[in-house]
């Protein structure tokens, strides 16, 4: 398998994230290649880690004092073997090749362990939302929209939203795509619920990594009750990891943004995460306002010079970081393991660097990857489509209650996969090897294409 890594690296030197997400399945597959020789003789590896499309192009805009402006956008479809591509697009200085082709590549599987016939993909634009006008970001997502709905469709490639990419920026993008195709089709998801979006389609990420958790604190007896949580960054996912957690008992008292973090002992309740939603939704306003408000609060900046990350030095017994990729490292996750953490599950895309995984699984935490504990949020996506094809809305409990079997049926996915292969209770290599083994033999069913 070593040799495959290399060959990869070589190709594109510079892809570090890429490389990293590739790595780590190519680790937790090994056994599966070894019972099952035909996929070494089809060349599975090799063309499950090389995208069917990468599609770069240019954006220019004009900005409101009439000055014109270029970004990149793009989008990479991975893998379309159980169903058409299906990923976010973001919208951050940060979106490089590299970032979203770990992000698509995750994606494949994550979205194979929801159980629905979706492919994966990813894409977005260097642009970045965060300081713009309501003017400014609809001429970016009209000019981004009449390049990209070429390459998308409803059987095709269905995008949703991401960091960046919010109900305001899925509305420019799909009034755009419909005004060019003259249709109105269900293209995009994370759409309102006024023109054909999901009920619980923005809780559903957070629901469901705290179902997934649930699942996992089933398996020791345990819940969430009284548990003393850690959350990573304020934004959706963040917001409704938390307000599900506060549901079933447990107590959140950390919080962040890029700006730095919130620490509150006494915990955030329906009240302060009311403010935090209004701050964050309507104000788009920094976390370090948190304690303007609620002064009995602890706010550390962020700071580029320390080899940690202050907001998981604090006592809890769960952690959930929910911001970004590779935000703990094998220093922090330390940190997590000396201050009596016993559960990780991510609500961002690998957000765990590999040193810290490594930690996790050392001292036996009960950790979920973000191919697992986020599929809520792909999945209502996927729930969304099927609505759109019938044109109709489920009421909430009905979409509520279907999460909650998604995540659960993940979660049995991956305790039978690692079972299976001899790593009981691996939970990254169940997601991986269950993941892995849906999408190749769909691949190898459908010929060498």
């Amino acid at each position: 398998m070593s040799d495959i890594l290399e060959t990869i690296v070589a190709r594109d030197p510079n892809e570090k994230e890429f490389h990293q997400a590739v790595q780590e399945v190519l680790e937790t597959v090994q056994p599966v290649l070894d019972r099952n020789p035909e996929y070494r003789r089809s060349a599975v590896i090799e063309r499950i880690t090389e995208p069917e499309r990468v599609i770069l192009f240019r954006v220019p805009w004009v900005d409101d004092q009439g000055q014109v402006q270029v970004n990149r956008g793009f989008r990479i479809q991975m893998n379309s073997a159980i169903g058409p591509y299906k990923g976010g697009l973001r919208f951050h200085p940060s979106v490089n090749l590299s970032i979203l082709k770990f992000l698509a590549f995750e994606q494949v599987f994550k979205n194979a362990l929801t159980t629905l016939a979706m492919g994966g993909g990813k894409g977005g634009s260097d642009f970045d939302p965060k300081g713009k006008s309501d003017n400014e970001v609809m001429q970016f997502c009209q000019s981004f929209m009449s390049e990209l709905c070429r390459h998308i469709g409803p059987d095709t490639d269905i995008p949703a939203g991401d960091i960046g990419v919010g109900a305001r920026e899925i509305g420019y993008l799909f009034g755009m795509y419909k005004k060019l195709t003259n249709e109105f089709t269900g293209v995009l998801t994370g759409k309102s619920l006024g023109w054909g979006g999901s009920l619980i389609r923005p809780e559903a990420t957070g629901y469901g990594c705290v179902y997934f958790a649930s699942e996992m604190l089933a398996t020791k007896n345990d819940n969430l009750e009284g548990k003393t949580c850690l959350v990573s960054g304020s934004g959706n996912v963040a917001q409704y990891t938390v307000e599900k957690i506060i549901e079933l008992g447990g107590k959140v008292v950390t919080l962040s943004d890029s700006s730095g973090c919130i620490y509150d002992e006494e915990g955030i309740d329906k009240d302060k995460l009311s403010f935090v939603m209004r701050l964050k939704n309507l104000r788009r306003g920094r976390i370090s306002e948190y304690i303007d408000k609620y002064s009995e609060a602890v706010y550390t900046e962020a700071d580029s010079t320390l080899d940690y990350n202050p907001l998981w030095s604090y006592k809890a017994d769960c952690a959930f970081p929910s911001a970004t990729q590779n935000e703990i490292n094998g220093k922090d996750a330390q940190n997590l393991v000396n201050n009596g953490v016993q559960l990780v599950a991510e609500g961002a895309n690998m957000p765990s660097t590999p040193e810290a995984i490594d930690i996790y699984l050392d001292n036996k935490l009960l950790y979920a990857p973000g191919k697992a504990a986020n599929a809520g949020g792909v999945a209502v996506s996927g729930l969304e489509m099927a609505q759109n094809s019938m044109r109709l809305n489920w009421p909430r409990e009905e979409v509520d209650n279907r999460l909650k079997i998604i995540m659960k049926s993940i979660h049995q996915s991956c305790i039978d996969a690692a079972t299976d292969y001899g790593q009981q209770g691996n939970y990254v290599a169940g997601a991986n090897i269950a993941g892995f083994v849906k999408v190749v033999n769909a691949m190898l069913d459908q010929g060498l294409v």
